[in-house]
């Protein structure tokens, strides 16, 4: 959903839809620049630093929903209306992060019990400097937009 918040858990923050301000801890993509990749159609490609941002922005959003995705239909726990006090559902959606990992690698077995019978009845690496102000964090979302233009040739998108 539009107003959901993701964790982008190598910087330490929350990347959010447009609807919030770019603010410390806060990472939205730029208001009136071309976001989702519908909108560049074709082979129509990014033409500058702040489309090719939100592109990424974009993409990665959808990424950590179809995580997010892909965990609810698992761990149907999760996807239920929390009962558990908050820092008990933290705790159950690392622990289906972990038992997920585990059947990755590890396959299902049989002495793991099916999923359902656990359903009870009834989402800034390499600055360590704080970023206190909206006009600082805004500055380094410049920065970062800035140096994936300037190195856009290397990578996919």
């Amino acid at each position: 959903t539009d107003a959901c918040l993701y964790i982008l858990v190598l910087g330490k923050f929350y990347l959010v839809d447009a609807g919030y301000a770019c603010r410390p801890g806060f990472l939205p993509p730029y208001r009136g620049t071309r976001y989702h990749l519908k909108e560049y159609g074709g082979r129509n490609y990014p033409t500058n630093a702040r489309e090719l941002f939100n592109l990424r922005h974009s993409s990665l959003r959808v990424t950590v929903e179809r995580a997010f995705g892909a965990l609810k239909n698992r761990f149907r726990i999760i996807d239920n209306k929390p009962f558990h006090p908050f820092k008990t559902q933290v705790k159950l959606v690392l622990a289906c992060c972990i038992l997920h990992n585990w059947i990755l690698e590890h396959g299902i077995d049989e002495v793991i019990p099916h999923e359902s019978s656990w359903v009870p009845n009834n989402n800034t690496r390499g600055h360590s400097v704080a970023m206190e102000d909206n006009a600082a964090w805004a500055l380094l979302r410049d920065e970062w937009a800035n140096q994936m233009w300037a190195n856009r040739g290397h990578s996919r998108i």
